[in-house]
């Protein structure tokens, strides 16, 4: 068990590395300065590293004084294609890319996660896998990571795996939540193309207007899912991105959407998937128009082991209080690629709070807003009950 006074000694040099970050944030699969900043941060560590081949991830592993299995800690890296209006006095110098979603602060609290558990080694019975991961943000990092054979680093599959998302909304900051069970959605992404017979607007008999299918589709949608999802298993589905014609009096040819469906179960997530194909196919015949359908399913649902969840929480009231920690009272509908981690192997996702002292958690800038700001200290939070977690399941498996 570690507490913060383990993790101050580190503070400076946590800190830096998540300003240094934050300045220089990289986006998708590849991010180079990133990874070479990580393996900075991790030099003179006893560490086994290892870099990807298919993306610029990261793989650390540190063997632990005594023998044991392993398990893994988890932080991404990439950042958002996001304008910062954060006023930070580090705000990122990269024009259109901003660490909206904090994964400066998981990086860092896995390397500073890393210092402190090597400061522990020879009392580790079993090893800690660190997996520093690009692409969390739509391009499946874990997944491809997963094929490299992330799981296995060790040398043998790991026994348990723990992630951690910092919050600039809602929760205070320290606190601690997770749940057991289904703790994030499934997220899929539609892109639906409406092709017609562009013409004159003012003679729509001559042409095959597309834009009324399209708009009919949008909303015919929605009422599918209210008529699809049990009240109790809901779904989400929002039309970002919708796209038709360049002149107020030109019919056109085709048009587009682009939606996201969230569910939080496979039976709502097969539901869903099914009707959102058969009411645009329908309204595309009513209308006379053609349609493809672009339906693809990104990142399953995120469920927490109910074993490993009651540890977790176990592990942060320890750390936090019984004030500080506790259990979510119901899923959120993010999605997450550290889901296809817990599809393979039992662990949990945890919310560590990352609210400035002084702003109001229930109206602060939530993740993924250019406002968004998260307090440095959640990163030393953060590599404690990492670091925690760790320590405390291969002491759990020793017996």
């Amino acid at each position: 068990m570690f507490s913060s006074l383990d993790a101050l000694p580190l503070a400076d040099r946590l800190i830096s590395l998540r300003h240094a970050l934050h300045r220089e944030p990289e986006l998708g699969l590849e991010l180079p300065l990133t990874q070479a900043k990580v393996l900075a941060a991790l030099d003179g560590l006893p560490l086994e590293v290892t870099c990807g081949t298919a993306l610029s991830s990261v793989t650390a592993v540190l063997r632990g004084g005594r023998p044991g299995p392993a398990v893994l800690l988890r932080g991404d890296m990439d950042a958002l294609p996001v304008r910062e209006e954060s006023g930070v006095a580090f705000a990122s110098e990269i024009p259109g890319a901003m660490h909206a979603c904090g994964h400066d602060v998981h990086t860092s609290a896995l390397v500073g996660a890393a210092h402190l558990l090597a400061g522990r080694r020879e009392a580790l019975a079993g090893d800690v896998v660190f997996m520093f991961q690009p692409g969390e943000e739509g391009q499946r990092g874990a997944k491809v990571m997963i094929e490299e054979g992330v799981l296995d680093a060790a040398g043998e599959r790991v026994i348990a795996a723990y992630a951690i998302h910092v919050a600039s909304a809602v929760l205070p900051l320290g606190a601690i939540a997770t749940k057991p069970g289904t703790i994030l959605a499934a997220s899929d992404s539609v892109t639906v193309t409406v092709t017609g017979r562009g013409g004159h607007g003012s003679s729509p008999h001559l042409a095959v207007d597309p834009v009324p299918a399209l708009c009919e589709m949008v909303t015919a949608l929605q009422t599918m899912v209210t008529r699809t999802a049990d009240a109790f298993d809901p779904a989400v589905l929002s039309v970002g991105s919708i796209h038709a014609g360049t002149a107020f009096n030109v019919i056109p040819e085709s048009g587009t959407f682009q939606a996201t469906v969230r569910t939080f179960s496979p039976a709502t997530h097969q539901a869903i998937q099914a009707g959102v194909k058969r009411v645009v196919q329908g309204v595309a015949d009513a209308h006379g128009v053609q349609v493809e359908i672009d339906y693809e399913a990104n990142y399953p649902v995120t469920v927490n082991d109910p074993a490993e969840a009651a540890f977790a929480l176990e592990t942060a009231r320890q750390i936090v209080g019984e004030q500080g920690a506790f259990e979510a009272p119901r899923p959120v509908a993010g999605a997450e690629d550290f889901s296809f981690v817990l599809d393979r192997v039992p662990g949990a996702y945890l919310m560590v709070g990352a609210v400035p002292p002084g702003t109001d958690p229930d109206t602060a800038p939530m993740n993924h807003a250019p406002q968004a700001v998260f307090d440095d200290r959640s990163v030393l939070a953060a590599s404690v009950v990492l670091a925690s977690l760790a320590a405390n399941r291969l002491r759990k498996a020793e017996g």
